[in-house]
């Protein structure tokens, strides 16, 4: 009796987690294995640890395009190893054919991801994610419902060729397409190089958010070693995924739940990767919000003084020259760390049970190669990223100043305002809109609750001044923008012109003075005028009747929030990274 009373102190594992109550726990294995045992498993296999596998395939999704290989070598890995794999379905979100914004999305599939990893029966989760909002959100799902998790990302795309130059998504799409709307080149060649730009299924071949995140998931210790690189249709790529799935197995065993991995140093570390790779802006959003769900604020200010003393060393677009393929051949992100080596704290775990530093020794010490400068030669001599403050943004902007036009990072200019998006689409190649190329493109009521954050700061060049040859403005927004865009585009403007930010009452004409030397982003207009504008306009923010859009609204938190829901947060914050180390 003894015995029997010790066995049912143990946590419930496999089949008898999570059980459906029939007032009779008893029945609900029973029944539970009745229904399962329809598919054709034995009593061995359902003895086994469950490792559930979260499928995000999509046709809509051809950054997901190759999630049935992937699922079938995970599986395999789970196998080899002793447990029992279970894919099962949930929300998959894709940049391009998300609307109105894939940021609106990315609250519902944390949501999706946490809920079926709570209500379904596994000891740990592989999470297989790509395009830009999906492995965000399966990191803060997984993140709150605290089971052992590891992601596991698609890989990016191959490059492609047009006419002998080499192009990849998207920042050439961006490119090209800058030339199209110039006139510099014709229907016939926008057309050939649309056939080129996306060359296989993946997530974008540069330094985009996809890549920035796959990048900075490996550093935080929730991937393998070696898993953020491989592109999508390499072998390499499957490996990683076998492997994936056997880690997974240990990870039950171990009970290694994301909180033992996800710390603050585990952060701070991600952070610093996202500082050196010239990374996506919307990486501090999702950085943000995933912390967030453990307890932990990021300081967009201390985050700033991490920038100064990490330099820019991965020479990928949108901030160089190569591809994620060629990141790849140069050794992945290990490349990186072992650069970063002095400013990383190396004692942080990762999903495989040893420590960051342990795997850095273990991983060897690298090959000569062109695409990872070494820290003493940087393509960028500060992080990628820079915080920016002012009377325009109490509570900070951002900008990515490593591929930002240096010849307009000191800049003042008259605004050009657009109040909304549609007021863009309508004015922005107007003949007669009246802008001069170093005029400032202000764009308002695209942040979180203004028009769910679209990737719309970055906007297009006036048409009218793009055939002059103009290549770059200072634009500023509350919104987002790719990580694959590049310019001098200032991002994030918080508190957003929906909710009565200062943005909201700049007016064309207004002077805005942008300053990244001295960290500023300023209306220069006084105090006492601003607040009459306010008075004479006060703002309203939307509102919905029902549905998700509803919830949106009411609980989306602002840019240095991560723009999650405010009850998703954790309770309490515990700690403020990154630390002040002053």
């Amino acid at each position: 009796m003894a015995e029997s009373n010790k066995k049912d102190d143990k946590p419930a594992e496999g089949l008898r987690k999570g059980l459906t109550s029939y007032g009779d726990s008893g029945f609900s294995l029973f029944l539970r294995k009745a229904f399962i045992k329809g598919a054709g498993y034995t009593d061995n296999a359902l003895d086994r640890p469950v490792i559930g596998i979260a499928n995000t395939g999509s046709a809509y999704n051809p950054c997901h395009g190759n999630m049935p290989q992937l699922i079938e070598a995970v599986k395999r890995g789970v196998m080899l190893a002793g447990g029992l794999p279970m894919d099962f379905p949930t929300i998959s979100i894709h940049e391009s054919f998300a609307s109105p914004t894939s940021m609106y999305l990315r609250n519902l599939m944390s949501i999706d991801t946490e809920e079926m990893i709570r209500a379904q029966p596994m000891d740990a989760v592989v999470l297989i994610g790509g395009c830009d909002k999906t492995v965000p959100a399966q990191l803060m799902g997984a993140a709150s419902a605290g089971i052992p998790a590891i992601q596991l990302v698609t890989g990016s795309m191959l490059t492609g060729s047009h006419r002998a130059e080499r192009v990849g998504a998207c920042t050439d799409c961006r490119r090209y397409w800058g030339k199209y709307r110039a006139d510099e080149i014709n229907d016939e060649e926008i057309a050939d190089v649309n056939n080129q730009l996306v060359a296989s299924v993946g997530t974008c071949s540069v330094m985009g958010t996809a890549s920035t995140m796959a990048c900075v998931t490996e550093a935080l210790g929730m991937m393998v070693p070696g898993g953020a690189s491989p592109p999508a249709v390499t072998a390499d790529r499957i490996r990683v995924a076998e492997r994936t799935g056997a880690v997974a197995v240990a990870m039950a065993r171990q009970s290694l739940t994301p909180d033992k991995i996800m710390t603050g140093k585990a952060f701070e570390n991600a952070l610093r990767v996202l500082l050196a790779i010239g990374g996506s802006t919307n990486g501090i959003i999702h950085l943000t919000a995933m912390a967030g769900r453990l307890g932990m604020d990021i300081d967009l200010d201390r985050l700033d003084a991490m920038g100064r003393e990490t330099p820019v060393l991965i020479d990928l677009k949108p901030s160089g020259q190569y591809y994620m393929e060629d990141l790849h051949k140069a050794g992945g992100v290990h490349a990186l760390l072992r650069e970063l080596k002095p400013l990383l704290h190396l004692d942080t775990l990762t999903v495989t049970g040893r420590t960051l530093g342990e795997e850095l020794e273990s991983a060897g010490p690298g090959f000569p190669q062109n695409v990872v400068r070494p820290f003493a030669q940087p393509i960028y001599p500060q992080g990628g990223i820079a915080v920016l403050r002012g009377n325009l943004a109490p509570g900070g902007a951002i900008i990515k100043q490593s591929a930002a036009n240096p010849e307009l990072m000191e800049h003042e200019g008259r605004a050009v305002v657009f109040e909304n998006l549609e007021d863009l689409v309508t004015r922005i190649d107007d003949e007669d809109l009246d802008v001069k190329a170093d005029d400032v493109l202000v764009l308002k009521h695209i942040g979180p609750i203004g028009a769910s954050m679209p990737e719309a700061g970055y906007m297009p060049i006036p048409k009218k001044l793009a055939r002059a040859g103009v290549k770059d403005m200072v634009r500023i927004s509350d919104g987002r923008m790719s990580g694959t865009a590049a310019g001098t585009i200032v991002l994030h403007v918080t508190p957003e012109s929906a909710i009565g930010g200062p943005l909201a009452y700049v007016k064309s004409g207004d002077r805005i003075r942008l300053s990244v030397k001295n960290r500023e982003i300023s209306l220069l207009v006084s105090d006492a005028e601003l607040e009459t504008r306010r008075k004479a306009s006060p703002v309203t923010p939307p509102t919905a009747e029902r549905g998700y859009r509803q919830l949106f609204l009411k609980c989306v938190t602002q840019a240095d929030k991560g723009v999650d829901f405010d009850f998703l947060r954790a309770s309490e914050t515990t700690e403020r990274i990154p630390r002040d180390r002053s």
